[in-house]
């Protein structure tokens, strides 16, 4: 018999979710399950031996970029915010989540491990480490992470994670659908492809739950978290202008990257039910990026298989209003 004081510690009882909601999106997290070593990196290295020393630099550096925020990602932010959640599917829709954001991290180094030398690859960790843009941006983020005391800090620290997923890797992400959109180091592309079409889903379900909580706040307090967000979101707007300028000038691609990141800023702040700020749509973009996201055999909207060359037939239930209603 339990002690009046000890605490009781429930176990997740699968056979009873609260909403259906959250079952789809274990659902199809587990069906997009992916390892990085299956893909194929063998015919990048004779398009990699091709490139200009400057387009080198760049795609590498992008690369280590997105090392830095996957880190970020899956080894404080999720763990972090879920943490404070008391539900225990969505805390177990987080922590798998968090573990693909550890495979993201990976992916990037057997990238690495095909196209550059040991020696390069320490440079590139040793430049994530001091690149004032990067560690700007990362620090802000960790900083919300870090700081859940409230049901508003636990909103604000959502809305931040979806910002990061679907807003502030995309400067990394432009480089290889650059290239891939191309039918050029399309094995690093596919790895990426299948990056986005995870961070796809998780910006979804993390900006919903974040409605969740967001709906139950008065007025006043929603007023005050909205503007806080849109003062957040261009706070690292505007880094991440910086950071783009200072990775893609020397390849003349600074201006398409940016209006890509104004593109993807939008899709973050819908996601967690709030207006687009640069209201950018598709035909803005440079077609070879859209090339890069949407071949024949595969998409990125949210209930896709899982890549080119890459596919495994899954069977997923239609959505309906009614899933929504507990959101």
């Amino acid at each position: 018999m339990l002690n009046k004081k000890e605490k009781i510690i429930k176990a997740i009882n699968w056979n009873k979710i609260e909403n259906s909601f959250t079952k789809l999106f274990w659902d199809q997290n587990i069906r997009q399950f992916w390892v990085d070593e299956e893909i194929s990196l063998v015919e990048d290295r004779k398009h990699w031996d091709k490139l200009t020393k400057a387009e080198k630099d760049t795609y590498e550096k992008v690369l280590a970029g997105l090392t830095l925020l996957d880190t970020e990602q899956g080894g404080v932010g999720m763990p972090l915010i879920l943490e404070k959640i008391d539900d225990l599917h969505i805390k177990a829709v987080f922590s798998f989540m968090g573990a693909m954001e550890q495979m993201h991290a990976k992916s990037y180094s057997t990238i690495f491990s095909t196209l550059s030398s040991s020696e390069r690859i320490n440079e590139l960790f040793n430049w994530v480490e001091n690149n004032k843009y990067l560690q700007y941006k990362v620090n802000k983020v960790d900083y919300y992470y870090r700081k859940i005391n409230n049901q508003e800090e636990l909103f604000f620290a959502l809305t931040t994670s979806v910002l990061l997923e679907t807003f502030l890797f995309y400067s990394g992400f432009f480089y290889p659908l650059w290239f891939s959109g191309q039918g050029k180091l399309v094995g690093s592309g596919e790895i990426i492809n299948l990056i986005i079409r995870d961070e796809s889903v998780h910006g979804t379900f993390v900006g919903l739950i974040a409605q969740k909580i967001f709906k139950k706040f008065d007025q006043s307090t929603k007023d005050k978290l909205t503007k806080k967000v849109y003062e957040l979101m261009l706070d690292l707007y505007q880094n991440e202008i910086k950071y783009t300028k200072d990775l893609y000038n020397k390849v003349n691609l600074a201006d398409e990257v940016i209006k890509f990141i104004q593109y993807n800023a939008d899709k973050a702040l819908m996601n967690f039910g709030f207006e687009p700020y640069f209201n950018v749509i598709d035909e803005d973009i440079n077609p070879i990026i859209l090339n890069g996201l949407d071949t024949e055999t595969k998409t990125h909207d949210f209930f896709s298989t899982k890549g080119n060359g890459y596919i495994k037939p899954i069977i997923h239930d239609e959505l309906s209003d009614e899933d929504f209603d507990d959101f």
